[in-house]
């Protein structure tokens, strides 16, 4: 589980933003801190993944908690959730390495797309042999799926099966075979090849051969980095294609 620290001084915020945190798989709410200090106290002495920091609070800029803990070399990414949309803390956000960026007020599906998306960046990262391509996707995320929406698909894939197709496979974690997602979708596994072909070839699916106990080869296939943003947004924008 990726264990996570709110701090905000705001006590009501900070419930809702742990109810969010609850409601996504993967994540625990590991503790909540109402200032830098208290914040700062907890990252010493807690094994943290993952902070969701505010800005604007009472006693100190919580910015300086993410300068601090990058100075510190501490192992713990930062997601910022705050009203603060100047320049100045924009930009600080992002030259100290914050992996996001939420301006209050957002709703359930932004946030979830964020914590998705750092979820899938940690699987990627952690991994032993990491490929270039997983790289690219990490380090360019959004640059290899632009102009491929619903409106440009190729011949024989149609745009309702295709998003149905995207809502399963946005539910399943990990590796995952044509026959789980034929299972799930109820599409025929000859049909759906179309479409996995189709979202590898888009840089949205990774693919490796594994060998079954009997020798025979299995291909299977999980969401790159970039993939999960581009999917999260094609089921964001359609209203009728809920996020789970």
């Amino acid at each position: 589980m990726i264990q996570v620290l709110i701090i905000e001084d705001d006590p009501m915020v900070a419930k809702f933003n742990g109810m969010y945190v609850d409601k996504v798989p993967g994540f625990a709410l590991a503790g909540t801190a109402d200032g830098v200090e208290a914040g700062w106290e907890i990252l010493q002495s807690r094994k943290i993944d993952l902070v969701l920091l505010d800005v604007y609070m009472a006693n100190k800029n919580g910015l300086d908690l993410l300068v601090d803990a990058r100075k510190a070399n501490l192992a713990v990414d930062v997601i910022v959730v705050s009203s603060a949309n100047d320049h100045a803390s924009v930009q600080t956000a992002l030259r100290y390495g914050a992996v996001d960026y939420l301006i209050k007020p957002f709703d359930f599906e932004r946030f979830r797309e964020a914590l998705m998306r750092y979820k899938y960046r940690c699987i990627h990262i952690r991994k032993e042999g990491i490929q270039q391509k997983e790289l690219d996707a990490l380090f360019h995320q959004g640059g290899g799926n632009q102009g491929w929406a619903g409106e440009s698909l190729p011949k024989g894939i149609t745009k309702e099966t295709f998003l149905r197709v995207l809502r399963e496979i946005n539910k399943l974690e990990g590796w995952f075979s044509t026959a789980e997602l034929a299972e799930l979708t109820g599409i025929s596994r000859v049909s759906l090849r179309k479409y996995l072909r189709f979202l590898e070839e888009n840089n949205t699916l990774l693919s490796d051969v594994s060998y079954q106990g009997n020798g025979r080869p299995l291909q299977q296939y999980k969401l790159s980095a970039e993939g999960l943003d581009y999917v999260l947004s094609i089921l964001h924008k359609r209203n009728k294609v809920p996020v789970e």
